[in-house]
């Protein structure tokens, strides 16, 4: 039996760019009045269109917000239980809830979801300033009823070993799922190098773009994996889940910027100050002679990690 990562979360991702779906107005509705159509509220809106149970289209114009199409708008109307089924499927639960729906106690649950056997879609601060995760619910329904073994009894041993080493793969789940959506909705080569350079340590993301030039651009098109402002207590409590860690995360996207990257450069990456020229006193000159006296603490901190990989398999024992 393997070690239960959550199949979705690891690789069946379901990025809201939701197909071809064309993007005209006529035949697409604005994100608040899809809502409104769907009888979601914001929170429930923002979470189906991060799982794919909403899909989306891009806007029209350039930089516009993402639009719904109005094939489905009719297909989530037309399926039995609208729009409660669709709710339910939405719906998010903590540990105490969690650990109540799969019928075991919060510390079984809490070591369940630190080997993967079900990631997080959801991280928040608490009133106490402590990260809290967020399931749903479905899928730990699913979770229960594939691995009902793992609910009961002793757990299998490399486990018990993975657990002992102080292993917790709840940050890279999350992150899994984010960086699927995000790589999901990025429409050119620089938005998608810039997915994966947001993950990337400061040091790492020096060595695999040496161009003060070109880290600018991928700062520039930095996507937020939270609605949480970086330097506010919030974001501090975040910050520790925002960025890759281990040499198996940080290899994956290093490798997968250098090949977008060969790509993307076949387009030069324009700047926000190219244009008011390249002469000295432009924007881009400015902020790239700041970057070169200052160091690049000045390039802002990147915050993601890769789909991760399941764990060796393993058997299980009393």
């Amino acid at each position: 039996m393997a070690v239960c990562l959550d199949q979705r979360a690891r690789d069946e991702h379901h990025p809201c760019s939701g197909g071809s779906g064309a993007s005209a107005p006529s035949q697409s509705m604005a994100p608040q009045r899809a809502r409104q159509e769907l009888k979601l509220s914001p929170r429930e809106f923002a979470l189906a269109v991060e799982l794919g149970e909403v899909a989306t289209v891009p806007a029209a114009r350039v930089g516009g917000r993402r639009r719904v199409p109005l094939t489905e708008l009719t297909r989530l109307g037309a399926e039995p239980g609208f729009p409660e089924a669709l709710r339910e499927r939405l719906r998010l639960v903590g540990v105490r809830e969690g650990a109540a729906l799969l019928g075991i106690g919060q510390p079984r649950f809490t070591r369940l979801a630190r080997a993967g056997c079900f990631g997080p879609v959801r991280c928040a601060v608490n009133r106490y300033r402590r990260l809290a995760w967020l399931y749903l619910a479905a899928e730990l329904e699913e979770f229960a009823a594939w691995q009902p073994g793992l609910l009961h009894g002793a757990l299998p041993r490399t486990v018990r070993e993975l657990l002992a080493e102080g292993v917790d793969w709840r940050p890279r789940l999350w992150r899994g799922r984010r960086v699927a959506q995000l790589l999901g909705e990025a429409q050119d080569p620089w938005a998608v190098a810039a997915v994966h350079a947001a993950v990337l340590p400061p040091d790492v993301l020096q060595e695999t773009v040496p161009s003060v030039r070109e880290r600018l651009a991928l700062a520039a098109r930095r996507p937020a994996l939270t609605a949480t402002r970086p330097g506010s207590p919030s974001g501090a409590a975040l910050a520790g889940v925002l960025t890759a860690r281990s040499t198996e995360e940080v290899h994956w996207h290093r490798m997968s910027l250098t090949l977008v990257l060969a790509q993307a450069r076949r387009r030069p990456p324009r700047l926000p100050g190219d244009a008011e020229g390249a002469g000295p006193g432009s924007t881009v000159q400015r902020t790239e002679q700041a970057l070169l006296h200052d160091g690049d603490d000045q390039v802002p901190r990147p915050v993601v990690d890769p789909p991760p990989r399941q764990p060796p398999a393993t058997g299980r024992d009393g």
